[in-house]
């Protein structure tokens, strides 16, 4: 039996990091969307119901899982209806803009029994999946030190509602959940946060740079993401005591999405052998093979839950964990110290 699902919205998130994976898989079938882009969803998906909003969507498609791609402040009242009306939910990052939404919705979902899937797909980023092996594998030794950024090159503001000022605008709302939920991954959670988060561009009116270190015990984590990143960017350093892995540039899934290719078979986004990262030794360098990642395997268990076969990957719970890093690094930005986590 195929799950029945439903899409709010039809912009990048949508037809990017959603559709072309719910189309792909047997498990889903695409039933309605909610967008004023009528014509151009008849056009290109025949046979979509088209909703002109998401609530009249939520409330009257014959879908079981609703897919809600809204900007982050609609987040929170498009989830609540939806679970409200027995569907089950996936969400992209951050699922709320702030912790007590989190608790709320959380509770919810439990009392429906409902699946609520938080869309933090970078858990399935190849360079990611290979820190993850590197350390289970024992090649760095003892962690000490772990560089992750999200850079790109954006020196101009753009006229979207990320950028604009508002409740979980920002980069720290757009891009942090990613390398947060990672190192939470990794590490769990710290000790302490310092962070600095800052409008960099000229006439930004949101945060576009930000800097955050995760303070552990026995390692420091440094989370970054700047728009002046013309050079080929740092995406992982970490050092240990008995070696340091580095690597540059972005996961190849998002652009070969944008391009247009389609996420089928194992290796669609197997990331070219120039791209590697490299371990550095004491005596000798060894180029380290990517693993092969995939944000269909978050699709995959989401189905596998709903059909009662698994658990979610990404549980709410470690969803929140996030959001309440993320109100830390806006504390510690605003007050210019430290917070400790109690």
């Amino acid at each position: 039996m195929t799950i029945k699902t439903a899409v709010v919205g039809f912009g990048l998130s949508a037809t990017v990091f959603h559709i072309p994976f719910i189309q792909a898989s047997p498990a889903f079938e695409l039933v309605a969307i909610s967008s004023s882009q009528k014509d151009t969803i008849q056009k290109t998906l025949p046979g979509v119901a088209v909703y002109d909003s998401a609530e009249s969507m939520i409330e009257h498609a014959d879908a079981d899982l609703i897919i809600i791609t809204a900007p982050n402040t609609a987040h929170y009242p498009l989830m609540h209806l939806a679970l409200s009306h027995d569907k089950h939910v996936i969400i992209e990052k951050p699922f709320v803009t702030n912790v007590e939404q989190g608790e709320k919705i959380l509770a919810l979902s439990r009392s429906k029994n409902k699946v609520l899937a938080v869309f933090h797909n970078r858990r399935w980023d190849g360079d990611f999946l290979t820190v993850k092996h590197l350390l289970k594998a024992g090649s760095l030794g003892k962690v000490k030190y772990f560089e992750s950024h999200f850079d790109r090159f954006r020196p101009q503001v753009q006229h979207r509602w990320r950028e604009q000022p508002g409740e979980g605008s920002g980069a720290l709302f757009d891009l942090g959940p990613h390398l947060i939920d990672q190192a939470l991954e990794l590490f769990g959670p710290p000790e302490a946060v310092t962070a600095r988060c800052l409008p960099l561009r000229d006439n930004a009116q949101t945060d576009d740079f930000f800097n955050l270190w995760l303070h552990y015990v026995d390692k420091e984590v440094v989370l970054q993401s700047s728009p002046f990143a013309s050079a080929p960017p740092l995406r992982f350093h970490v050092q240990g005591t008995e070696a340091s892995y580095l690597k540059y540039g972005l996961d190849p899934q998002e652009n070969r999405l944008k391009q247009g290719v389609l996420p089928k078979g194992d290796d669609w986004c197997a990331e070219d052998p120039e791209a590697y990262g490299v371990l550095h030794q004491a005596e000798k360098q060894l180029v380290i093979p990517t693993q092969l990642g995939g944000y269909q395997h978050f699709f995959h268990n989401v189905a596998e839950t709903i059909a009662g076969k698994a658990d979610l990957v990404v549980s709410v719970e470690e969803a929140l964990d996030s959001l309440k890093i993320i109100e830390l690094a806006m504390q510690s930005t605003k007050l210019g110290n430290t917070i400790e986590i109690a």
